[in-house]
């Protein structure tokens, strides 16, 4: 099992199940679309190693220097951070995987996102996406929820979603941490909604992870 240095991500299992699945190693070509902070960035650099590269996509110019930042603190020298919106996806060259997490239910149209995602990888090339289903999500029995987000349950349609981008299906489950009283997952949710859950038991929302492959053949 890959081990990604993501002690403070409670979704770091789903992460590292689906990076084994495909079998991500030394010298693959990456792009993380809609890389946020860069921890998950950096976290495929170190597997791809110096003959890798990651391109770190994100809409947000600020994010995208504060992938650089961490790449920097990481002597990730092969992580190259690029201004782009997940619907814009263009990438200098061909990857071996395209990678999001928590992007489609923010975006206008997720298929759209995915078929740029499928078109970036070379024929038989992976994408990974995980998005959440929010309101399967529990705090003492109550569900939860996010008004904000464009797509807040997209994680429940994700497996057709992906098919109607054109890709291959090759795997999907979910997956949901769950907790009571202090730790990572109250912390977790505490930044999430601003609203400390104290004591009571948590199931944050399940985290849907497909994997699929754009065909060999058009």
């Amino acid at each position: 099992m890959i081990e990604l240095e993501l002690r403070n991500d409670v979704y770091r299992r789903p992460l590292a199940t689906a990076l084994d699945r495909l079998g991500l190693r030394e010298g693959w070509r990456c792009a993380d679309v809609g890389a946020g902070g860069g921890d998950v960035t950096v976290a495929l650099a170190r597997i791809v190693g110096r003959d890798g590269r990651v391109y770190a996509v994100d809409s947000d110019p600020a994010r995208r220097d504060a992938v650089a930042r961490a790449a920097a603190e990481a002597a990730q020298a092969q992580v190259v951070a690029l201004t782009q919106s997940g619907e814009e996806l263009t990438l200098p060259e061909p990857v071996d995987l395209a990678f999001c997490r928590f992007l489609l239910l923010h975006v206008h149209d997720p298929v759209v996102v995915l078929q740029r995602m499928g078109a970036a990888v070379r024929p038989g090339g992976w994408v990974v996406a995980q998005e959440p289903v929010t309101s399967a999500g529990r705090v003492a029995g109550r569900a939860l929820s996010m008004p904000d987000a464009r797509h807040p349950d997209v994680g429940g349609i994700l497996p057709g979603l992906v098919r109607d981008a054109g890709l291959s299906l090759v795997d999907a489950w979910a997956e949901a941490p769950a907790w009571a009283g202090p730790g990572p997952v109250a912390e977790y949710l505490e930044a999430l909604t601003e609203v400390d859950p104290g004591d009571d038991p948590v199931l944050l929302p399940p985290l849907v992870t497909v994997v699929a492959r754009r065909p060999l053949q058009p």
